[in-house]
Formats: C-alpha cells, sequence, structure tokens
C-alpha cells in the first residue's frame, strides 16, 4: 500500500476542497477554461523545473511511495499530477474565501467603467 502514498495526498487534498464547489458554488469548475489557463500558468514551468532539477540530481522521488508511471520528463505521474491539484485546490480555496467575503478585493476585480468622464 505504501506505493499509494503520493496518490492519496493528490486524492485527499480533491476531497478536501470539492465540498467547496457544492457547498458554497464557488464555479471553478464552471469556468474551466479560467481553471486551464492557472493549471497552465503555474504548472508548466514548475514541471519544467521540476524535470531539470530532478535530472541534476538536486532530489529524486522514493519509487516505493508512487505508482511506478514515470512520464518522458523522468518525472512520476503523481508529481505532473501534483501540478494540477495543487492549483485547483488554491484556486478553490481563494474562491471560497471571496464568496464568505465579497468585499474583500483579490486583485482580478472588474472595474466599472467611468461614464460620463469628459463631460464638463
Amino acid at each position: 500500500m505504501q506505493h499509494l502514498t503520493y496518490v492519496a495526498m493528490l486524492v485527499f487534498v480533491i476531497v478536501a476542497t470539492l465540498p467547496l464547489e457544492s457547498v458554497l458554488r464557488v464555479g471553478v469548475y464552471a469556468r474551466l477554461r479560467r481553471l486551464g489557463l492557472v493549471v497552465l500558468c503555474a504548472g508548466v514551468p514548475f514541471v519544467v523545473w521540476d524535470a531539470a532539477a530532478t535530472r541534476a540530481g538536486h532530489w529524486r522521488f522514493d519509487t516505493s511511495q508512487t505508482l511506478g508511471l514515470v512520464l518522458p520528463a523522468g518525472l512520476p505521474l503523481e508529481e505532473v499530477l501534483f501540478f494540477v491539484v495543487v492549483p485547483l485546490a488554491s484556486v478553490m480555496t481563494l474562491e471560497a474565501v471571496r464568496s464568505t467575503r465579497p468585499s474583500w478585493p483579490v486583485g482580478d476585480e472588474v472595474e466599472a467603467p467611468e461614464h460620463h468622464r469628459d463631460l464638463p
């Protein structure tokens, strides 16, 4: 069962944040394009960096705690999934907090256009 350690951690993170979608109706899964952009922007650079660091010998993965599926970049499947799961959980958590505190600015609010600004 030790080979499921990393997968179990990823499942725990997803299961722990999944109720935020239904209970607080945050709508993260309803905005797949936005979620995809978050995962791409956060995940791709870290996967590249992780693959380079692993190849350089800065660290390694305990194969007894992974499924044994190694991707072409030399990373275990779970490590790549980590860079999908963590951004997903982060966005889910941010949206949950925002839903409970609508006045809390997080920096991506759309400003209302100023009407009649040029009028005397």
